[in-house]
């Protein structure tokens, strides 16, 4: 009898985010189940083979949407099985594996081989050598949707191979599908693609009917889909440009070509053939669609102008590495960055290089390509960092006294920007998580709020932006679209300024795009010209005719803005390096402005103002590169990041000692339930599926972001900045941002599942020494401990909002909305007979909280944790404020020296201020 275990598991594949780690993870499971085959003794290996039969037959619907292992390698594993050559069946099964997982067959031919002797060799991952660039070809696929049957398949197949020339720079195998929805599935499940070449005339229905490819077509196909396309073709290539935007489309059709290249329904096919009649200008054509992504102009120009001779007679030893590597005590600099580095240096903006300041050149071809890939009208490369990108986004479009609506927990590069640009900030506090001592993000309502309150007092003309984040550094997501949609149902040409530092990947992935500032920019825009929802605009208004403009059920109803009234004016700010393959500091802007042209002077003027005159080459290099590659695999990249992140969260929640003393956090605990209407509470529940978490995507006004974990390590009686600590020097584990019971795992397409292994690791470590000290250290250990995680868990403090600006900094101390001069608080300060410092504990901070005068703030007052400002110049102090300030027990507060105390803005200089103003 046959008791081997079960290797099949239950996660099926609509469980996964990224359908190619599902599928390697399929193999993987079948490679064990040959093993064990080999090893099951004669006559017991029915249950083995059934479940080998099993993964296939999951397996299969996957294979032809992808190019490897092919249909020859498919049958030679069904055939083996057939057989029962269980040796042979466990050579092909893991050289195919192998292949998969370390992507050898992009550069191996022994990876197609027939032969089961053969195998798959690791590929050339190693950091190259200085002066070798990359020697093979780069490999990619293309999906060919074609009218014939399956039969004519390998024909098509080997028709496109024999156009292959030896100088092509690329090489590329073709997938063939004939319907529909098999092209979805495959633009879905195969990272490879990069272009897709659409034969007018096929059919549409799948020829697969497994629930959970049906369940990913009924996701990805919007109902509609055919509505104002006269054929199949052009609907297929406007989802496809939905889906995966990066994509080079090709349509070749027998109807007047002539007439269709100049239709909407053409605009994301690159190209239109007539019908079949020029297969090699297809090919080459596919070939050029590669070569535009491929090529960075800016790193291509760099590269040649290193390998010139250059003569330098300007301000820069470095440049060429002479006075390094001729040097008697920093030749090490040289051996260890590398010549390149120093004969890719100057500072001049001639010779083939390009100005960041004026660019006319490659740098200007560079940043137009980044604005294609990001979704953006354009784009301009910032090389100090999103903290600079946020204040040139600020000084451009604001002017004294502009009101701005910003979320009070934002970075401190915006209140800093707003300083310089002298508006004043109208502060909206987020949601709170007290529990974990941090903000959650700001929702619609309070923003609304806000609105009505500026317009019911006559100021709404001031209202000039909206500064909001996202994500935020704890992975709040907001819903992007609706937000704008409310807002601009109330002010019609509001600004919109989305601190996207953290959040760059997300237009790669089809899931998170639609959470994006271009992604629902651009929606937006296609939204206001539609005639669909004009007239759903116009039910809107005639349902709430009976409601005033600044009537407070306003709140409550979902708003609808006025098409003919709406300018759309978005612009998004990236830290390329934090979630891309960038340099440090390589920040970009995007923008998405329909009045761009009224601000594009003052635009360039605080470009001019915070850009340096010698911006870092490298860094510019390496954004254009970033962009390129998250053009070329950022699909593949993205999904198996949020994929890794997933298995992690899963891994520590259910492992029964770790999670005794650490958890991830779930969106359950980290967005309160008004804010989750569908329900999603985590990552991969039972009984849960993909969409699920799609539909809590689309609807919920907040979404975690899966690859940013909140460990909570308050239970095992760590707070995050000890933990940090521990973990850096302990594990040699990294980690950024903490709170006072946790700390946030990031996950990027930079890691590994060795990196998680890593982790996961160390966490069972430390939970076996908590485990080993409670049991050795007797009840006095205990009591200690449990004390410890109490004073974490539960005594927390009460995060402190927003209060008021003092009213001598305020246009009308009366007003019902808060807005001040916070940049005259600011300067105010900077005499020092206008402040007074008051340490925490003196008794006169709480006489005068309780009969004053005013404590009002001369400084911006930042702990590292939390990281926002818990006070801001000119702004009254509170006693909620002074008992977290109490209890805080950080070692980094900017804006605050124990040993002087709060720094505070006297009375009289206020007085003296009310007194001018009045």
């Amino acid at each position: 009898m046959d008791t081997t275990t079960r290797l099949v598991p239950d996660t099926g594949l609509n469980q996964f985010f990224s359908a190619s780690e599902a599928r390697i993870d399929r193999w993987r499971i079948l490679n064990r189940i040959a093993r064990r085959l080999v090893a099951q003794p004669k006559g017991s290996t029915a249950d083995l083979r059934q479940q080998a039969v099993d993964v296939l037959d999951e397996l299969r619907p996957l294979e032809d949407f992808n190019a490897y292992p092919g249909p020859r390698l498919m049958a030679k594993v069904d055939e083996r099985i057939a057989e029962e050559d269980w040796v042979g069946l466990h050579r092909l099964v893991q050289r195919i594996s192998a292949a998969l997982m370390c992507n050898s067959y992009r550069d191996e031919k022994e990876a197609w081989s027939l032969d089961e002797e053969g195998e798959a060799h690791l590929p050339d991952i190693l950091p190259p050598s200085i002066g070798h660039g990359q020697s093979r070809k780069p490999y990619f696929e293309i999906l060919v949707v074609s009218a014939g049957d399956r039969a004519s398949w390998p024909e098509i197949r080997e028709t496109l191979r024999r156009l292959r020339r030896e100088d092509d720079p690329f090489i590329y195998e073709p997938v063939v599908v004939g319907s529909f929805e098999d092209a979805i599935l495959a633009t879905i499940f195969n990272y490879n693609l990069q272009s897709v070449v659409i034969f007018d005339g096929f059919g549409f229905a799948s020829q697969y009917s497994s629930p959970a490819l049906r369940d990913t077509i009924a996701r990805n196909t919007p109902e509609g889909v055919m509505d104002g396309m006269d054929d199949t073709g052009t609907a297929l290539a406007h989802l496809i440009h939905g889906l995966r935007p990066e994509l080079d489309l090709f349509l070749s059709t027998d109807r007047d070509v002539g007439e269709m290249a100049g239709s909407d329904e053409a605009a994301p096919l690159r190209r239109i053939f007539y019908g079949a009649e020029e297969p090699m200008e297809i090919h080459l054509s596919i070939l050029d669609g590669i070569k535009d992504r491929y090529e960075t102009p800016y790193f291509d120009n760099l590269k040649k102008y290193a390998a010139r001779p250059i003569g330098t007679f300007h301000a820069l030893p470095v440049a060429r590495g002479k006075s390094v590597f001729k040097s008697n005590w920093i030749r090490d600099m040289g051996e260890f960055y590398g010549a390149n580095l120093f004969l890719a240096e100057s500072c001049a903006t001639t010779g083939g290089l390009d100005s960041l300041l004026e660019p006319t050149g490659n740098i200007k071809v560079a940043q137009e390509k980044a604005a294609r890939a990001f979704g953006g009208d354009r784009s301009f490369f910032v090389t100090n960092g999103t903290s600079t990108a946020n204040k040139i986004v600020h000084q451009a479009l604001l002017t004294p006294g502009d009101i701005v609506l910003i979320d009070r927990d934002c970075h401190k590069s915006h209140h800093y920007g707003i300083v310089l640009a002298g508006a004043q900030p109208l502060y909206i506090d987020a949601y709170p998580l007290t529990q974990y001592s941090m903000y959650g993000s700001l929702a619609i309502r309070p923003i609304k709020q806000a609105l009505l309150a500026l317009k019911a007092e006559g100021k709404l003309d001031r209202a000039k932006m909206l500064v909001l984040t996202n994500c935020t550094f704890d992975g709040h997501i907001a819903n992007v679209e609706r937000t704008m949609l409310e807002c601009l149902a109330i002010k019609p040409d509001l600004i919109f300024l989305w601190d996207e530092a953290w959040f760059g990947f997300a237009r790669f992935s089809p899931l998170l795009r639609m959470r994006t500032a271009m992604g629902a920019a651009e929606k937006i825009r296609t939204m206001m010209r539609d005639g669909a929802y004009r007239e759903r605009y116009q039910a809107f208004r005639e349902s709430v005719a009976d409601i005033g403009d600044t009537d407070p059920r306003l709140l409550d109803i979902p708003l609808l803005p006025d098409p003919e009234q709406v300018t759309v004016r978005v612009y998004e700010t990236e830290s390329v390096h934090k979630s891309m393959s960038a340099l440090r500091q390589g920040s970009i802007i995007v923008v998405a402005d329909q009045a761009f042209h009224k601000v594009e002077p003052q635009f360039k003027e605080a470009f001019f103002t915070h850009t340096s005159t010698s911006p870092n080459l490298q860094i510019i290099a390496s954004i254009d590169l970033a962009r390129r590659q998250m053009e070329l695999e950022g699909y593949e990249l993205v999904q198996r990041s949020i994929q890794l992140a997933i298995e992690i969260r899963r891994d520590i929640n259910n492992h029964p000692l770790i999670s005794r003393y650490f958890r991830a956090a779930t969106p359950a605990e980290m967005i309160p339930g008004i804010y989750r209407a569908s329900g999603f509470a985590d990552y991969g529940m039972t009984g849960k599926t993909l969409s699920d978490a799609t539909r809590a995507l689309r609807d919920d006004e907040f979404f975690l972001d899966p690859t940013r974990i909140t460990l909570l390590c308050g239970k095992a009686g760590y707070d995050g900045t000890t933990f940090k600590g521990l973990l850096a020097e302990t594990y040699d584990i990294q980690i950024n941002k903490t709170s006072r019971n946790s700390v946030l795992v990031q996950i990027n397409i930079n890691n590994t599942r060795s990196d998680m292994a890593h982790l996961i690791k160390a966490l069972a470590d430390l939970s076996r020494l908590i485990d080993r000290r409670l049991a050795e250290g007797g009840d006095a250990e205990r009591d200690a401990f449990d004390a410890r995680v109490k004073s974490l868990v539960e005594d927390v403090p009460e995060l402190p909002d927003f209060s008021r600006f003092h009213n001598a900094l305020r246009d009308n101390s009366e007003s019902a909305t808060p807005e001040g001069h916070m940049r005259d608080a600011y300067y105010i300060a900077y005499d020092p007979e206008c402040c007074e410092c008051i340490r925490l504990n003196d008794p006169r901070i709480d006489e005068r909280l309780k009969n004053g005068p005013e404590l009002v703030s001369a400084k911006f007052v930042i702990p590292y944790p939390p990281g926002f400002p818990i006070m801001v110049p000119g702004q009254v102090i509170t006693p909620e404020t002074i008992a977290f300030m109490r209890k805080l027990d950080v070692k980094e507060i900017h804006g605050f020296n124990a040993t002087r105390g709060l720094e505070l803005l006297r009375p009289e200089a206020l007085a003296a201020r009310h007194g001018r103003k009045e």
